[in-house]
């Protein structure tokens, strides 16, 4: 904490947790404006007390990872965004490198695994994949797909120096390694291959030569994960992309950071079976995404996705037949028109006629419109009336025109309901 004065002003730069045990010392109108850094971090109670405490004219924050782990929006705290830049713009404009998405599949099982705090239990996710068969099968991911210079985030301190035993010349970095600053030397003019690491170089590491980044760390947690990519996205003489890959496995219900994250794509809907094919070019991600989540398995379940996402997020959706796609967009596909809620941004807010409105309010305009104009189409946008009809077999009408559409889809089994979201995606996907 440190105090930097003038005859006109004072200036306080301090760290949240030296702040948090002084706030007696300072008056509650002592100033005039308060700069937040990695300010994703503040909807979190230590920051929201000292927030709270201060009544500035001006509160600012500043993050390159403006969505949390959590999910939880930061609209209680910031009115708005006035300045955005994000990373597509970012790597177009140069200021970033390219990035080469690759998914490797080394076969680990984490879904038994705890989530506390918005990601993996940490103890029990280094329990699942510090073990000597994954740590060979990482071993044998970077001989085969890493190029150049790589950096591996791994669970553990343990896990990261029993990954650098299973690979000539790398080295693990750990929070008692005395001589980092040699090693990223070292790193740099390429005499060390490897570094292996457990959240060291996370934050303000300055060693833009990562090549490749390997992510052996499981996590759910988007800041985390755009945070540890982050390391290899800085430019260097000669390097043209970085190569990302993602060291995948079985994660049960819970949800997997990988490339899509740093686009803000859900994965959710995206069939398991189908996610090992999202590799390739960064920006080609979200229109090959598109295609493999746009399939009868993920229009079936779309209604438990909404209405997840709705809990989640503590909105009312008026039980509203909306389609979530990959990017977050609620679309409602009726007879011969489709109404679209862009996805919300960090303070959930999305754009509806060039106004920007809060999420809420465009699902409440949305839900007056369908009453007004399609009161005959509630049979199609309302969910309650669909869970009354739908929970019967399908009709053989119905299955008819599925099977016709959707030829590799099994129908002996669809329930009315079902049936009738497949064939509002099919019929009217061209509205």
């Amino acid at each position: 904490m440190a105090n930097h004065k003038s005859n006109k002003e004072e200036v306080v730069i301090a760290s949240i947790m030296s702040l948090t045990h002084r706030l007696e010392k300072f008056k509650s109108d002592e100033f005039d404006m308060i700069i937040i850094d990695e300010c994703h971090h503040a909807a979190a109670a230590s920051y929201k007390k000292i927030i709270n405490y201060f009544k500035p004219r001006l509160l600012l924050g500043f993050t390159a990872t403006p969505n949390r782990g959590d999910n939880v929006r930061l609209d209680d705290v910031f009115e708005k965004i006035i300045f955005q830049r994000d990373l597509k713009w970012a790597i177009q404009n140069k200021y970033l490198t390219d990035i080469e998405c690759l998914r490797v599949n080394i076969g680990y099982d984490i879904s038994k695994v705890a989530i506390r705090m918005g990601d993996f239990a940490t103890g029990e996710l280094d329990k699942a994949m510090n073990t000597d068969i994954l740590n060979g099968a990482i071993a044998e991911a970077y001989k085969k797909y890493a190029k150049g210079q790589t950096l591996i985030f791994a669970t553990s301190v343990e896990h990261a120096q029993n990954i650098a035993k299973e690979i000539d010349g790398a080295v693990a970095v750990t929070a008692e390694t005395k001589n980092r600053a040699e090693l990223i030397q070292k790193f740099t003019n390429r005499e060390i291959p490897v570094l292996v690491n457990c959240m060291i170089f996370t934050e303000g590491t300055d060693m833009p030569l990562v090549e490749t980044v390997m992510i052996a760390r499981p996590t759910s947690n988007s800041s985390l994960y755009t945070q540890m990519v982050g390391r290899g996205l800085r430019l260097y003489p000669g390097k043209e992309k970085l190569t990302l890959i993602d060291l995948v496995g079985t994660t049960g219900r819970a949800n997997l950071c990988t490339a899509p994250t740093l686009l803000g794509i859900d994965m959710e809907n995206v069939p398991k079976y189908k996610q090992d094919e999202i590799q390739g070019d960064l920006f080609d991600l979200p229109d090959l995404i598109q295609k493999i989540a746009d399939v009868p398995e993920s229009w079936i379940k779309n209604i438990e996705y909404v209405n997840l996402w709705a809990k989640g997020q503590t909105y009312n959706t008026h039980n509203v037949n909306w389609f979530k796609m990959p990017n977050g967009d609620l679309v409602l596909t009726l007879k011969n028109k489709r109404l679209v809620i862009p996805a919300q941004d960090e303070l959930g807010e999305t754009i509806i006629g060039n106004k920007k409105v809060k999420m809420q309010e465009a699902l409440d305009l949305a839900f007056k419109y369908v009453c007004e104009e399609y009161a005959d189409q509630k049979y199609i946008w309302d969910i309650k009336q669909i869970k009354k009809w739908g929970k019967s077999e399908a009709s053989e009408k119905q299955k008819n025109i599925i099977k016709r559409m959707c030829k590799e889809l099994d129908v002996s089994e669809l329930t009315k309901s079902e049936a009738s979201q497949i064939l509002n995606r099919i019929l009217y996907k061209g509205a």
